[in-house]
């Protein structure tokens, strides 16, 4: 079922958005004060995390695209809300008594937006192309002998060895997921974005209203046949209730807040956290935790350039690093944040104490002198801050300090986000264009392990931004595979940990919780790891 077509409300329109924020008085909107009424439309409005430029969820980990990709593409399997992998797009599997052939039966009534059937041909190539970039993928495309496509529904993941986690990697839930798309498209090259944007999912991409900074429309993809399950995190029917739905790119904090209070938005994915007690007191308005698993802050190194390409003198930041002042700084709500020295998030299976030398308390002396041990001459540290981004564009501020006390020359260069996701992925030395250090924010669920975590791709070039080469927490992360028993896993992910600690493929900086703002009326919003926006419904 869906909502009965109306005639959808004027978008919201870039000057309009600015008056209201010039004109914030005159509008009077108090925390007690109930919000108007909205009318019945079938029109939704979302405010997202962030502007969106990159459109392709394969090239970048970021999670917009990863969210733009949920919205038009569809996956082989989900993860349900109990974290156990349900099947999708696959009617049914089967798996050889030697665990090395999986042949897999897509369901009946798939097609792409073009009008054409998805075909095992298009499964085929889009895993090799998502292979070619996820961490996960790449664990798996490593076991693989061969794909074999016997007919247009069938396709058989033929394997040298057997790889327990299969249906893990096909059903991950978060960056980078594994979307099928048409072949044509998929056989572009992972490190070269696709250009065009045609899947199978719930909603049809409307290209040509498409204005990056302002706006992104979907609509419902009419042809789209959900499973019967209910929703449950990345898996079940995804039924659309709504025609349309309008992504509102709005920079300003205070502008996303009054838009959705005088509902011209009926979502705001991540409100400004000093605006939760605003939120909280106002009874139109309902907060829902998408990700109640939490997220964690992270620093991230350059590994191929100066400074960072000295183990020790990364190994010196990662002291300098004090989890409290970023926590404190970047979120200070209470309630919302978590100390927590883990590498795989606190509360979450393989969530270790085993951290080495990292204690998550900032150490500056002991810090200057590792650095001082290690030769630093002083080269500068060009650290990215997006400043437009409000979940991380603090973190950059309180890094500069607490390296800066530590001894090292920081170079801030302030961007927008989307800027900082082109740049990441550029090898170019820092001061020819390149960086030393960014941050940025992961969900719980792309961190549980050793093999979603981007940040422990260490396959040199063709690893995650940073490009760390670590045979040994790679032939780790390969035992972690063959492991037979839960508890052999626990030992082999705190392994992972103390590998990657030692030779700091990052810095974890505290977790923090950021549920969405939703319009009462706004019903359905699907908890799943990510932004997902099927069975949503509004009165």
């Amino acid at each position: 079922m869906h909502t009965s077509q109306t005639s959808a409300a004027r978008p919201v329109s870039r000057r309009a958005l600015s008056k209201w924020a010039a004109c914030a008085a005159m509008l009077a909107v108090t925390a007690g004060t109930a919000l108007p009424a909205a009318a019945q439309s079938s029109t939704l409005r979302i405010i997202p995390t962030t502007n969106m430029t990159v459109l392709d969820p394969i090239w970048t980990t970021a999670y917009i695209s990863r969210n733009f990709g949920y919205m038009i593409y569809d996956t082989l399997f989900g993860t349900d809300a109990q974290g156990k992998i349900q099947p999708q797009m696959v009617g049914k599997w089967s798996v050889s008594k030697d665990n090395k052939t999986w042949t897999f039966q897509l369901r009946d009534g798939l097609e792409f937006h073009d009008g054409k059937p998805v075909t095992s041909e298009d499964v085929v190539a889009s895993l090799k192309r998502w292979a070619s970039r996820d961490t996960f993928g790449g664990q798996l495309a490593k076991a693989i002998d061969k794909y074999e496509t016997p007919d247009a529904r069938t396709f058989v993941i033929q394997l040298k060895e057997p790889f327990g986690l299969v249906t893990e990697a096909l059903g991950k839930p978060s960056s980078n997921v594994p979307f099928i798309m048409p072949k044509r498209v998929a056989d572009t090259p992972g490190d070269v974005q696709v250009k065009e944007t045609i899947g199978s999912g719930p909603y049809v991409f409307k290209a040509d209203e498409f204005r990056p900074g302002e706006k992104a429309v979907f609509l419902k993809n009419t042809k789209y046949k959900p499973r019967a399950e209910a929703p449950s995190g990345t898996a079940g029917g995804k039924n659309v209730y709504v025609d349309r739905v309008e992504w509102l790119f709005i920079r300003d904090a205070q502008t996303q807040l009054n838009a959705l209070l005088n509902g011209e938005a009926d979502i705001l994915e991540q409100p400004a956290f000093e605006q939760y007690a605003t939120l909280r007191s106002n009874p139109g308005v309902e907060l829902v935790d998408a990700q109640p698993a939490g997220n964690q802050f992270i620093l991230r190194f350059n590994f191929l350039h100066a400074p960072f390409d000295n183990e020790k003198v990364r190994r010196a930041a990662m002291l300098a690093l004090g989890q409290e002042a970023f926590l404190r700084t970047q979120v200070g709500t209470p309630g919302l944040t978590r100390y927590c020295k883990s590498m795989f998030p606190c509360g979450t299976p393989y969530e270790s104490a085993n951290t080495g030398e990292y204690t998550g308390i900032a150490n500056p002396q002991k810090a200057k002198a590792l650095l001082a041990e290690a030769g630093y001459k002083g080269e500068p540290v060009v650290l990215m801050r997006p400043a437009d981004n409000g979940t991380i564009g603090k973190l950059p501020l309180v890094a500069k300090q607490q390296l800066e006390q530590a001894g090292f020359k920081v170079d801030l260069q302030n961007m927008d986000w989307q800027t900082l996701v082109a740049r990441r992925a550029k090898k170019d030395a820092p001061s020819a264009g390149g960086w030393s250090i960014f941050m940025t924010s992961w969900t719980a669920s792309d961190i549980l392990n050793p093999l979603t975590m981007a940040m422990m791709n260490a396959t040199g070039d063709k690893g995650w931004f940073g490009w760390q080469d670590d045979p040994k927490l790679e032939a780790i992360k390969k035992q972690f595979i063959a492991a037979g028993t839960d508890a052999e896993k626990k030992k082999l992910a705190e392994a992972a940990q103390l590998q990657a600690f030692q030779t700091v493929t990052h810095v974890p900086v505290g977790q923090y919780n950021q549920p969405a703002a939703v319009r009462k009326g706004v019903t359905g919003l699907v908890p799943a790891g990510a932004q997902v926006y099927w069975n949503i419904r509004k009165q």
